[in-house]
């Protein structure tokens, strides 16, 4: 039976269908309404006659279903199919970043303000998303100007003989010393979450009424602190424009370049454009399918769902997702295509910024190329070097040896590609050694059937650096798989005077070259170079102090009494440094798999007596 006849037995009922290659990998998961007409659209001579379908189609060689009773319950399946194979034909949002939020727990006795990755459902309130974590702290920081919250857990403010610096700054109300009434605190925790919430006019009014009030008491030190509020706010509320009435809206914008997609989101809450987030994808199928795949991933991740969103064009399964995102939210959820009016001028907005982040994608890569181009001819390399490793060592005294792999592909930080090396068979302060473990580790075939090779390999350090490395890849028997470069740090030394200090160029190395190539300081290609060797050793000095903190907290955890090695990787793994096991209250380590009471407080009173 030819695939063709397979499909006049489809039944006409809501599902999913799996599309399979030669080999039998699974290369894309759709959804129906109409299983039959769906999948027999695809073959039809008259029908989708796109370059980008036709390409899948002649890939293809078997195609299986699944029904299900509801186009919701295929909504689903299909989001669990493409998690579970990732298709190469269904839209990947690998590049995509988490959103952040702040979350407060109003339940607690002095709620604070924290940023956060994950909204789950624990009865605390949330307010973004932001499109970084920069972005979250910084509103925290405005915030925390305006309404002086505490900063640190509550046992860890208890602990101190006086409140800290945040409090003689004016940033902290000290709820832990008592210089505030639980009930003034809960009033400014409810000033800040209207102000998060957009309902500025609601904040100015109730912050009027307890500044007149504490004013006809004659309590006029409190009335000022009201009257500062009050103006911090009305400062920042003035800065806001209204788009549209109050309510949360997502705005989707979408532009298309080949098979390259960029969607725009704007977030708009309570009436106010609060931010955007610019999302570049790779797509071979339909604009629809698109943007109704883009939807369903995103939403159905852990991002917060708005009570609406507005999208460029019309898709078939909007009734369906739209009853789907609103019972993960809990409310009412509605999507639409607007023709007309202020929401349809800002899908226009949310294309335009789409169009103009792929134009500026294109512009930076063109600039990129250029860089490379510039850096393959000065240092005369056999490839233009797309990718671009660098490694490097960091050790005291042979303790805590690391090594690092810094990545750049294309000119920018690959740092999905970035790896860490616990240096394991090296003893002692042996710097080359190191190096020798660092390569025979990433170039084994394994290894390099993996992950392939790199266009160039930059050594940081000078010319005996890079003689080690280049014997080390004679030995492993990689010589002339990749360029291989040393960069030799500016030095800083006093003139023939001993007074005037000078400061000699940063210096490449090339091998069998006894004098270095002095590239123009400043220039694209030399801060390339910089840039990637900065980042391997930034990168070796981040895990070199982690493990120091974890032989710190680990000596901590030693020597309290009732820790076994259980409750010790529960507790490294959960905490990863003295300070943050020192900010845990007795509820917190209690949380902790395998604790008990009497371990964890004796725990906390070791931790607090040292």
């Amino acid at each position: 039976m030819t695939l063709e006849e397979k499909i006049q037995h489809f039944p006409t009922s809501p599902g999913v269908y799996l599309m399979h290659d030669e080999a039998g990998v699974i290369i894309y998961v759709g959804k129906a309404r109409n299983l039959r007409q769906r999948v027999r659209s695809y073959f039809r001579s008259s029908g989708d006659s796109r370059y980008h379908v036709k390409f899948l189609m002649a890939k293809v060689r078997d195609i299986e279903v699944t029904l299900t009773d509801t186009e919701k319950e295929a909504l689903l399946l299909e989001n669990t199919l493409i998690k579970q194979h990732h298709p190469r034909y269904n839209l990947s949002l690998k590049d995509d970043k988490t959103y952040f939020s702040l979350r407060v727990n109003a339940t607690e006795k002095f709620p604070r303000f924290t940023v956060v990755r994950k909204r789950p459902r624990d009865g605390s309130h949330y307010f973004g998303p932001y499109a970084s974590g920069s972005a979250a702290r910084e509103v925290l920081r405005q915030m925390v100007r305006m309404f002086p919250l505490r900063h640190y857990p509550l046992a860890t403010c208890m602990a101190r003989s006086r409140p800290c610096l945040y409090h003689q700054i004016g940033q902290c109300s000290a709820p832990c010393h008592g210089l505030i009434t639980t009930e003034d605190y809960r009033a400014l925790v409810s000033g800040a979450m209207l102000f998060l919430e957009g309902k500025g006019k609601l904040l100015v009014a109730e912050f009027k009424r307890r500044m007149l009030e504490a004013s006809e008491q004659m309590l006029y030190e409190e009335a000022a602190r009201w009257r500062n509020l009050l103006r911090s706010v009305e400062v920042t509320v003035e800065k806001q424009k209204m788009v549209l009435a109050e309510g949360d809206i997502d705005v989707v914008g979408f532009y298309r370049d080949g098979n390259r997609i960029e969607l725009a989101l704007l977030f708009i809450r309570a009436g106010v454009l609060s931010g955007s987030r610019l999302i570049p994808v790779t797509w071979e199928l339909d604009d629809e399918t698109a943007v109704a795949e883009f939807l369903q991933r995103h939403y159905l991740d852990d991002a917060y769902i708005p009570e609406e969103i507005l999208l460029p064009l019309e898709i078939e399964e909007s009734k369906p997702l739209a009853e789907l995102l609103g019972e993960v939210r809990g409310g009412r959820v509605t999507i639409s295509s607007p023709q007309r009016g202020t929401k349809r001028e800002l899908v226009a907005l949310a294309c335009k910024n789409a169009q103009s982040a792929c134009r500026e994608r294109d512009e930076k890569r063109a600039s990129a190329e250029g860089v490379l181009l510039e850096l393959s001819r000065r240092l005369q390399l056999s490839r233009l070097p797309q990718r671009i490793e660098c490694y490097d060592i960091s050790t005291i005294q042979g303790r805590f040896s690391v090594g690092s792999r810094a990545v750049f592909t294309g000119g920018s930080k690959d740092r999905p590609r970035y790896r860490h090396y616990r240096i394991r068979t090296v003893v002692g302060q042996d710097d080359f050694a190191m190096l020798r473990e660092l390569f025979s580790r990433r170039f084994r075939a394994d290894t390099i059937e993996k992950e392939g090779v790199p266009d160039l390999v930059v050594v940081d350090g000078g010319v005996g650096q890079l003689n080690a490395v280049q014997g080390i890849l004679l030995e492993l028997e990689l010589a002339g798989r990749f360029d291989l470069v040393s960069l030799a740090k500016s030095r800083v030394t006093p003139d023939a005077e001993g007074s005037r200090v000078g400061k000699s160029d940063e210096r490449v190395f090339l091998p069998g070259r006894k004098n270095p190539v002095v590239l123009r300081q400043n220039s694209a290609p030399l801060l390339l170079l910089a840039a990637i060797r900065d980042e391997a050793h930034r990168f070796a000095i981040e895990y070199h102090r982690k493990l120091r903190s974890k032989e710190g907290i680990a000596s901590v955890i030693d020597a309290v009494p009732g820790i076994g090695s259980r409750r010790r990787i529960a507790l490294l793994t959960q905490f990863g440094s003295v300070q943050r096991l020192g900010e845990a209250s007795v509820e917190e380590l209690m949380a902790i798999p395998g604790m008990v009471r009497p371990v964890a407080e004796n725990l906390y009173r070791s931790l607090h007596e040292e």
